[in-house]
């Protein structure tokens, strides 16, 4: 067992701690963020089937369905025109389809190698390593550094992207992070109270009706009648699966909290609203997938550059990279006791 303050690597996976929070990511899966662990507690929504090599064109939930992967270009499977011609992105995207490239050496006075390539660094008190890994539909390449340290509270856990589109041609991108956090009945989500409204993306069994526009936060008028709180999860009988995505966010709306009262933790995300103005939520209690055997049990908080899950929609929020160029953007998870 690693001591505190070191990282561990094989080629499997990368292992940094920082005291008693260790996070374990997978570098030929996609660079998966497999587990966030604190003591024995595991944060993350643990894999419904085994983690094994995926291909360019199954269903997410196909896979392990669990942790924290990275959805570019689209989180919907779609076409989509480009000035080259028509081109078919997957489920969920490319990225964690693909094995992901360690970075290094790391750069001068970051503090030693340790247990492997270069990449894998100690930096004061915590840890981080920088990952690089590369669409197939489309010719971009996310560089993720990823930080661990220890906090006044508890632990802080840091990412930074850099997006460069490597081709010839202008193009088209969407990005959401999608982090299972595992819950419990009775936990509680927050929102900043300004948000008062979310439009349904989709609803396991039609419970809310986002027909007719947004529904309301938390206070959701239910499609069978009577109203639900949509800051309290339910129980994995309930199932439950609704994906939410706000309206453009302003500076100060770039939160959500998990309050895992069970857990005796505090899980708050933050991120930078200009660079990702929107927050989308996947709310799954025993609903999905909808195929036989395990559900998820979890809450995803999903800072995105879109309010819709295919790149194929456009809107204002529709983006290209020009050949050679890069976007950058940042987000931080803060985990403290209750």
């Amino acid at each position: 067992m690693a001591a505190s303050g070191t990282v561990e690597a094989k080629k499997e996976n990368v292992l940094i701690r920082a005291g008693a929070c260790a996070v374990t990511i997978l570098t030929q899966f996609g660079g998966k963020i497999s587990s966030i662990r604190v003591r024995e507690r595991e944060l993350l929504q643990a894999p419904l089937a085994p983690i094994a090599t995926r291909t360019r064109t199954m269903a997410f939930d196909q896979g392990d369905a669990s942790g924290w992967d990275e959805c570019l270009p689209s989180v919907a499977a779609c076409t989509v025109k480009t000035r080259d011609g028509a081109v078919q992105i997957p489920d969920h995207g490319d990225l964690w389809r693909t094995e992901w490239e360690i970075q290094g050496p790391p750069p001068h006075g970051q503090g030693p190698v340790r247990g492997g390539p270069g990449g894998i660094r100690e930096q004061g008190t915590g840890n981080s390593v920088t990952l690089r890994g590369e669409c197939f539909s489309l010719p971009l390449a996310l560089t993720r550094t990823t930080a661990l340290a220890e906090s006044k509270n508890g632990w802080r856990l840091s990412v930074d992207y850099t997006l460069t589109n490597t081709g010839r041609s202008t193009a088209p991108w969407s990005w959401a992070v999608h982090p299972l956090f595992a819950v419990e009945e009775g936990d509680r989500i927050e929102i900043p109270a300004s948000i008062g409204k979310m439009r349904v993306e989709g609803s396991g069994g039609g419970r809310l009706d986002g027909k007719n526009g947004p529904v309301t936060w938390p206070h959701a008028q239910l499609s069978r009648g009577g109203t639900t709180d949509l800051r309290r999860v339910e129980g994995p009988t309930s199932e439950i699966g609704d994906k939410l995505f706000s309206g453009r966010l302003q500076t100060n709306e770039n939160w959500c909290v998990l309050h895992r009262q069970s857990a005796g933790l505090r899980i708050r995300m933050s991120f930078d609203a200009a660079a990702t103005p929107y927050l989308g939520l996947w709310l799954c209690y025993g609903g999905w997938p909808e195929r036989a055997g395990s559900k998820q049990m979890c809450v995803a908080v999903e800072p995105s550059t879109a309010p819709v899950d295919s790149l194929a929609k456009a809107g204002e929020w529709s983006r290209e990279l020009a050949p050679g160029k890069s976007s950058a953007w940042s987000l931080y998870v803060d985990i403290e006791g209750l």
